[in-house]
């Protein structure tokens, strides 16, 4: 397209405001009052050798001119140095800016509707999406229309769900509608008949993707998209490129090889975990690997800089994001369940592995110790499962519910009563939790590891020189000392668990529930009969 002009530089762009007037109904008469003869108008030709042979013939016929608006498109100049395209590319968009202003009508899409404040939803606005958009680069990213609520804002929530279940119904249908009058026997297959784009009256816009970055792309665009059908009906009318046309974009042999050489889904793509304790030890390497296989993660723990700091290394916020929760506050874990959805759209994988230890004989174990330990692990992870049991129960999509349980609540072992008896209520919530939600399609399982010594927030806060001081050996010793009791004879660290995490939500087991899986190096004791 932009190959065949003869100047050293040349940018090709989608400004808003250009593809204000590359839409507008009599887009060529408006480019030239708007630039005389310094810019040209070229009509709409789909992408290719052909545009590109207008536009270099444009150029040479013309030695003022320093680029065109293309019909339905968007903008293309070229000049001599990086710099001078620069200036004026920056000089059409800016001239088109003070056209709109100067030229265009104050409330384009008609006045405000009663009961659709403070969003306008006159029927204008609603004909704009009707129509859709123009620019191939926003219908490519946010689909040919959106879906459009009815209803106003002040409708009670219940029939807003009902309404939008009925829509999306509609909307799918009508995709189909279009694909099927448009494809020929070569064109691609339908890649999916949903919207990206949902506009709700006076709450706002909606985005949808295969990801967070997908569909946060979404919305910037179809954004981008509504200033430009807002600058074409100031100036005349929005006048988008006709239906056949979006159909042959979307469906462009030259796009379908793009898509085809993404590289394959991963195993948790569109899957979003939240993961308690995850500012540390087992929680950070199950929130890293649960993100390097495609989910997005919220990193939560009592700690906000330690989760924030996890957060940050697994990727920005279209990766992981941390919340900081006290996972016994019963406000608190709703709070961040609730921050959860709000980042990511939904939460379906939920790992319970907030924890602490306090090694003591019975005699000296207080109540407050007894207290704190089963307020995080027994209680702590009771309010995790409940709340997203709630959320995964109303998006009707299952999901999964992993309890990072421990060797010790199977095994009796000295100077852990505490610590054992709140293990042991974790493995029974495992097995009571997947009799119960088996039915909404929630797997609920667990892992037992043991003895992860190396990189454990657990044993650097103590419990290492306690259980060290039990077993009569150096703390820096504790780690080879376990391994030689297991069959195996090899340290369990925290990616280890992490694995078999992965293992249980990945797919290849989803008949799997009520499994408590042991990551303990072979521990005979704790075999589960």
């Amino acid at each position: 397209m932009h190959g065949l002009v003869t100047a050293a530089h040349v940018d090709h762009l989608h400004p808003e405001s250009g593809i204000a007037l590359a839409t507008a109904a009599d887009g060529e008469a408006l480019t030239k009052q708007c630039f005389g003869g310094r810019v040209a108008w070229v009509p709409w030709r789909r992408p290719g050798f052909q545009l590109g042979l207008d536009v270099a013939a444009i150029q040479r016929a013309n030695e003022d001119c320093i680029g065109v608006v293309l019909g339905g498109h968007g903008i293309t100049a070229w000049g001599s140095s990086s710099r001078e395209c620069e200036a004026r590319s920056l000089e059409i968009i800016r001239g088109a800016e003070r056209f709109i202003a100067e030229r265009g009508r104050p409330e384009p899409f008609g006045a405000v509707l009663d009961g659709f404040e403070p969003l306008a939803e006159g029927a204008r606005q609603r004909r704009a999406a009707a129509l859709g958009t123009s620019c191939p680069d926003h219908f490519l990213r946010t689909k040919v229309r959106p879906m459009v609520l009815d209803l106003p804002p002040s409708t009670p929530l219940e029939r807003v769900v009902e309404r939008l279940r009925e829509l999306h119904a509609a909307y799918r249908e009508a995709y189909q509608a279009y694909y099927g009058r448009h494809a020929s026997p070569d064109s691609p297959p339908m890649r999916g008949a949903d919207p990206a784009i949902v506009l709700v009256p006076g709450i706002g816009s909606f985005s949808f993707g295969a990801d967070k970055q997908t569909a946060r792309v979404a919305g910037e665009f179809y954004e981008g998209a509504i200033n430009a059908m807002r600058g074409a009906e100031a100036l005349s009318s929005y006048a988008p490129i006709p239906e056949s046309e979006k159909f042959r974009i979307e469906y462009w042999a030259l796009e379908e090889a793009k898509l085809r050489r993404r590289p394959a889904p991963k195993p948790l793509a569109a899957r979003v975990a939240l993961v308690t304790g995850a500012g540390s030890g087992i929680g950070r390497a199950i929130s890293e690997r649960l993100a390097a296989e495609g989910a997005c993660v919220v990193v939560a723990d009592l700690d906000a800089g330690s989760a924030s700091a996890v957060a940050g290394g697994i990727g920005d916020a279209d990766a992981a994001v941390a919340v900081a929760a006290d996972v016994s506050d019963e406000d608190q874990v709703a709070d961040a369940v609730e921050r959860a959805t709000l980042a990511f759209g939904e939460v379906d994988l939920v790992v319970n592995n907030a924890g602490l230890s306090i090694s003591k004989p019975l005699l000296e174990t207080s109540a407050g110790d007894w207290d704190r330990q089963h307020d995080v692990m027994a209680r702590g992870s009771f309010l995790v499962s409940r709340e997203a049991a709630r959320v995964m129960i109303a998006q009707g999509l299952g999901g999964d519910l992993v309890y990072v349980v421990s060797k010790n609540g199977v095994v009796a072992g000295p100077d852990n009563l505490a610590y054992g008896a709140a293990k042991a209520d974790q493995a029974h919530q495992v097995r009571l939790l997947a009799a119960e939600l088996g039915r909404h399609g929630i797997r609920v399982n667990g892992v037992n590891p043991d003895a992860v010594v190396r990189g454990s927030g657990i044993f650097a806060k103590g419990w290492g020189a306690q259980r060290a001081a039990v077993y009569g050996v150096p703390e820096e010793e504790l780690g080879a000392f376990y391994a030689k009791r297991t069959l195996l004879g090899r340290e369990v660290l925290p990616e280890h668990v992490a694995a078999a995490v992965l293992a249980l939500v990945a797919g290849d087991l989803s008949r799997t529930t009520g499994l408590l899986v042991p990551v303990d190096a072979g521990a005979a004791a704790a075999f589960l009969r």
